[in-house]
């Protein structure tokens, strides 16, 4: 696909989501995106993932693709250093969220609450959504009340399996009268998020560029999630898988194939053919 020495992709920073855009609907990443991955790295690429997820938790896909850039979570409140496991910049919660958090544990009393800090990742009330996160991701299930939580919140994960129940949470969230001093978002069709304010994933690609020294005209950016639509949105070049909600989708410069297609390997194969960014200096 090319020689060494040209490094074609050097300045470029691309950023791909995980569930349902990097990862198969069985949770792999294919051989084909993986070989991409490491010809785009080889090739003078930054190469790195924005996530909802906590570091906690994203260990595992860290290892499996190995990004040569640190990398984005809590659906855009924090950058993360892997190699060396430390946060390089993140945002934190009011403590006046555990006030939203009380309302939603007295009103929908059967919705379960995560609160994440740095340490650890707390299931403070049980649901079927929480047993699926822990299965999924393989989170220790450390539980205790979310008005003990004692270290800084970076985020509130609520969870239900029930679509009736998120959209009454979103509700009640959203007409909360202190609604404006944070930022929610639906980071999958189970879970409903309660950020800091102005916490993004567009907010973590331009933190990323900068720390990295990239032009935000040399960012790819990839998603399929309501939670991607800043980022998308923001990127030098945006992208939506084909099985993307409509809004990343309407958000994006490009539509590509969908993530059980090797979506990423696709994208790199755009780059490496001159059909988006220019990658030569």
């Amino acid at each position: 696909m090319g020689c060494d020495y040209l490094k074609k992709f050097e300045g470029i920073l691309f950023c791909t989501d995980l569930d349902g855009t990097l990862y198969t609907k069985d949770k792999k990443v294919s051989k084909e995106n993986l070989e991409a991955i490491e010809y785009f790295k080889k090739e003078g690429g930054k190469f790195t993932f924005i996530t909802g997820r906590v570091h906690q938790t994203s260990e595992e896909i860290f290892n499996t693709i190995k990004p040569n850039a640190p990398y984005g979570c809590l659906n855009g409140g924090g950058i993360y250093d892997g190699e060396n496991k430390k946060y390089l910049w993140n945002m934190l919660l009011p403590k006046e969220a555990l006030e939203l958090v009380c309302e939603v544990d007295k009103k929908i009393p059967q919705m379960g609450i995560q609160v994440c800090t740095k340490k650890e990742v707390i299931f403070s009330k049980e649901s079927a959504a929480m047993e699926y996160f822990r299965q999924v991701t393989g989170v220790p299930d450390i539980r205790y009340s979310y008005k003990d939580v004692k270290d800084p919140i970076l985020k509130v994960v609520l969870g239900s399996v029930v679509e009736e129940e998120i959209i009454e949470v979103s509700k009640l969230l959203n007409s909360h009268p202190k609604a404006k001093e944070f930022d929610f978002i639906r980071s999958e069709k189970r879970l409903y998020e309660i950020l800091p304010k102005g916490a993004n994933k567009g907010l973590a690609l331009e933190k990323l560029a900068e720390i990295l020294g990239i032009s935000m005209e040399k960012t790819i950016a990839v998603g399929d999630y309501d939670n991607d639509v800043s980022m998308v949105k923001r990127a030098g070049v945006g992208f939506a898988v084909s099985n993307a909600v409509e809004d990343v989708k309407a958000a994006a410069d490009y539509i590509t194939v969908s993530n059980e297609e090797s979506a990423i390997a696709k994208i790199i194969d755009m780059l490496d053919k001159g059909e988006i960014l220019d990658g030569r200096e």
